[in-house]
C-alpha cells in the first residue's frame, strides 16, 4: 500500500476505530482485552474526546459527554477523577502506586472543550460541583502553595518512566485547566475571579522561567529555587537553548527530551517564536528517523549501561516494558505526534504538518495479529514495528487530529 491509498483510508479507518471504541459509558482506551484497556480512562477518553469535537461527529461528541458523566459520576471523596472505570463491572482505579494527577487536569479541560464547542449549558451546570471539587484538589496537591502541581513518580502519563517532582507536563495541563476555569467563571457564572487569574498568569511565569535554560549568569526573577536552578543549569550542556527540561525536584533537574511536554508548551501558547524554533530544530536534527515521522515519548533512550537503567527497571505495572526503543523508553507515538500536528499546522507549518500525519497513518496501518490497520499503541524507535496493545484509541484520535487541524476548521483546544 502506498501512502496515497494510506492517507485516503487512514482517516476513516481511525472514525472506524471511535465509534468501535464507543459504549454508552464512554470511550474504551482500547475494544482489545488486554491488561485493562477495556475501560473507560480519564487521560484516554478526553483525549479522544477532542479528536471527537474536531471531527464534528454527533455520536461521537455524544459519546465523548457520556465519558464526562462517568469520571464525574465516580469522583473520589476528596475530588479525585478516576484513572479508569471498568464499564463492565463498575470497578474503579485512581491509580496504581500513586494517583494520577493529569487525569483530573484532562478532565477539567475535557468538560471545558466540550462546553466551548457544543454550548450546552445544562452539561457544565452539571458538571460544576466536580469541576470546583477537582480544583480545589489540585490546588492542595502544590502542597507548598507556591503555584506549581508536585506529582509523584508513576503519577501521570508516563507511569513506567522515571520522571517525578515538579513535572513540565502537568504544570502546562494544569495552566490550561486553570485557563478553563477561568473561562467558566466569567462565560458561564458571569463572574470574576482575580485571585484566579492571578495564580493563571504567576503559572505561566513559573512555567517560562523554571524549565528553559539560557546561556549566561543572570537568574529569572520567578525561579522556584535559585542554587538547584544554578546547578541545573551548569549540568545542563545538552539541552540549554535547545528544548523544555522536563522535570525538576529536590534532587535536581531532569534533562531528557519530553515530546509531549515540548510540543504542549508550543500548542498552548506558552512558548514564544524563538523557543519554538529551537525545538523544531532539536527535533528535525536529533531525533526523527527517515522511515517514519513519529515523535519519541523521551528521548535520548536509556539503556543498560546508562545510571538510571536500575531505576527504570523496577518501575512497572504488570510486567517491564521499557527495554531500548520500546514503550515510553524511546518508543514513538503517534497519539503525541497528532498534537504535534496540529501545532504545526496552527502555525502554518502545512508540509511538515503532513509529513507527521503521514508518519501517524503508517504507523496505524502496520499489522498487528495477522491484521491490517492495527492501531499500535507504539512504534519501536529502532526497528519500525509494532508495539504495545492494537487498536489504540488514541492513536485513532492522532489521526483525526492531525486531518482536522490540516484542513484548518478549528484547533484542538478552543479556550486559551
Amino acid at each position: 500500500m502506498n501512502q496515497r491509498q494510506i492517507s485516503t483510508q487512514g482517516y476513516q479507518k481511525a472514525l472506524e476505530l471511535l465509534y468501535d471504541c464507543s459504549r454508552k459509558e464512554g470511550f474504551l482506551a482500547s475494544p482489545t482485552d488486554n491488561d485493562n484497556y477495556r475501560r473507560i480512562w480519564g487521560r484516554d477518553g478526553v483525549i479522544v474526546g477532542l479528536a471527537a469535537l474536531m471531527s464534528a461527529e454527533k455520536d461521537l461528541i455524544d459519546t465523548f459527554r457520556a465519558t464526562l458523566e462517568t469520571l464525574a459520576r465516580n469522583q473520589g471523596p476528596h475530588g479525585e477523577i478516576p484513572s479508569n472505570v471498568d464499564p463492565q463491572n463498575g470497578r474503579v482505579s485512581y491509580g496504581g502506586m500513586a494517583g494520577r494527577i493529569d487525569t483530573d487536569l484532562w478532565f477539567v479541560i475535557g468538560c471545558g472543550e466540550y462546553w466551548k464547542e457544543t454550548g450546552d449549558e445544562s452539561f457544565i451546570d452539571r458538571m460544576l460541583p466536580a469541576i470546583n471539587k477537582t480544583h480545589f484538589l489540585l490546588g492542595a496537591w502544590e502542597y507548598n502553595n507556591r503555584g506549581l502541581l508536585y506529582v509523584p513518580a508513576t503519577g501521570d502519563w508516563a507511569d513506567e518512566y522515571i520522571h517525578s517532582g515538579y513535572v513540565l507536563y502537568d504544570q502546562l495541563l494544569y495552566l490550561q485547566a486553570l485557563r478553563t476555569i477561568a473561562t467558566l467563571r466569567a462565560e458561564h457564572e458571569h463572574s470574576s475571579d482575580h485571585h484566579l487569574m492571578d495564580r493563571k498568569s504567576r503559572l505561566k511565569h513559573l512555567i517560562w522561567s523554571n524549565f528553559w535554560f539560557e546561556d549566561g549568569d543572570d537568574i529569572p526573577g520567578d525561579v522556584y529555587h535559585k542554587i538547584l536552578y544554578k546547578m541545573g543549569r551548569k549540568a545542563a550542556d545538552r539541552c540549554a537553548k535547545q528544548y523544555w527540561l522536563p522535570f525538576f525536584s529536590p534532587y535536581g533537574y531532569g534533562y531528557r527530551f519530553d515530546a509531549f511536554a515540548n510540543v504542549l508548551a508550543s500548542l498552548l501558547k506558552v512558548a514564544d517564536d524563538g523557543r519554538r524554533r529551537s525545538v523544531d530544530h532539536y527535533i528535525s536534527e536529533e531525533i526523527i528517523s527517515r522511515e517514519i515521522h513519529l515523535l519519541p515519548a523521551f528521548y535520548p533512550v536509556i539503556k543498560p549501561v546508562d545510571g538510571d537503567w536500575e531505576e527504570l527497571k523496577i518501575t512497572f505495572s504488570y510486567h517491564f516494558k521499557n527495554q531500548p526503543y520500546e514503550f515510553q523508553n524511546g518508543g514513538l507515538w503517534p497519539m503525541i505526534t497528532g498534537f504535534y500536528c496540529a501545532d504545526l499546522a496552527r502555525r502554518g507549518q502545512r508540509d511538515l504538518a503532513n509529513s507527521f500525519l503521514n508518519g501517524i497513518h503508517a504507523a496505524n496501518a502496520m499489522e498487528m495479529d495477522g491484521e491490517p490497520w492495527g492501531f499500535p499503541e507504539y512504534v519501536h524507535g529502532k526497528k519500525i514495528s509494532p508495539g504495545g496493545t492494537r487498536r489504540q484509541c488514541w492513536s485513532a484520535a492522532a489521526a483525526i487530529i492531525g486531518h482536522q487541524a490540516l484542513k484548518g476548521d478549528r484547533n484542538i483546544f478552543r479556550i486559551m
